[in-house]
C-alpha cells in the first residue's frame, strides 16, 4: 500500500506472526529491524518508549512528516520488532488516508515493498511482480517516485542523520532542531 512516500509492505506492527512473514515474504536480513508506521504520539506508549522533553522537541518539529526517528526500546517482548538492537525507528506520516487508517489499525510495520537489495516498487503492478501471491491483498493505484523516509537517532539532544531521504536534515545540536536544511 501507499505510504507518506514509498510503497510499504505492511503489517500489524503488535502481531508477531504478521511481522516474521513480512520478514519471510519479504526476503529480509532477519538482524534488520523494521520502521514502524504510527497514528499518534501516545502510540508510542504501546512499545514502552518514554521520551524525554527534548526528544518532544525534536519530534514536533518533523512529525506528522517522512522522518522516521530511531527510539529506545529495552523489552524483551519487542525483540520481534528490535531484533536485539534495543531500538524502534517509528515514523508518523503525514496524509489523511493513511492517518487515519492507522488510527484504525494501530502501529503498522511498513518496510519498502521490494525484495532485500531491489528497487522499491514504484506501484502496484512492480510490488506484484516481486510478491505474487504471498501477500493477502495489495492497495493503490498511482506511482509514488520519493525517496524513503530520513532516517534520524536522537542522543543526547542531538540529531544524528543515519539516512538522508525525503526530508534533508543536517546532523544537529539541539538548539537548531527547528531549522530544517
Amino acid at each position: 500500500m501507499p505510504t507518506d512516500t514509498i510503497y510499504g509492505l505492511v503489517g500489524l506492527a503488535l502481531d508477531k506472526k504478521a511481522v516474521e512473514r513480512i520478514y519471510q515474504v519479504r526476503q529480509r536480513k532477519p538482524d534488520r529491524p523494521l520502521i514502524i508506521l504510527i497514528g499518534s504520539l501516545s502510540d508510542l506508549k504501546l512499545f514502552g518508549v518514554d521520551i524525554d522533553s527534548k526528544t518532544k522537541e525534536v519530534l514536533a518539529t518533523y512529525w506528522p512528516g517522512a522522518v522516521s526517528v530511531v527510539l529506545p526500546c529495552k523489552y524483551k517482548k519487542f525483540e520481534y520488532l528490535h531484533r536485539g538492537a534495543k531500538t524502534l525507528a517509528f515514523r508518523w506520516p503525514k496524509g489523511f488516508a493513511l492517518e487515519e487508517t492507522l488510527l484504525k489499525t494501530g502501529p503498522l510495520v511498513a518496510p519498502s515493498a521490494n525484495l532485500e537489495g531491489r528497487e522499491p516498487a514504484k506501484n502496484i503492478n512492480e510490488a506484484k511482480n516481486y510478491f505474487l501471491d504471498s501477500v493477502d491483498f495489495y492497495y493503490g493505484h498511482k506511482d509514488l517516485v520519493s525517496l524513503p523516509s530520513t532516517l534520524i537517532k536522537i542522543e543526547n539532544g542531538e540529531i544524528l542523520v543515519l539516512r538522508q531521504g525525503a526530508v534533508a536534515i543536517k546532523n544537529k545540536r539541539p538548539a537548531d532542531v527547528g531549522d530544517i536544511g
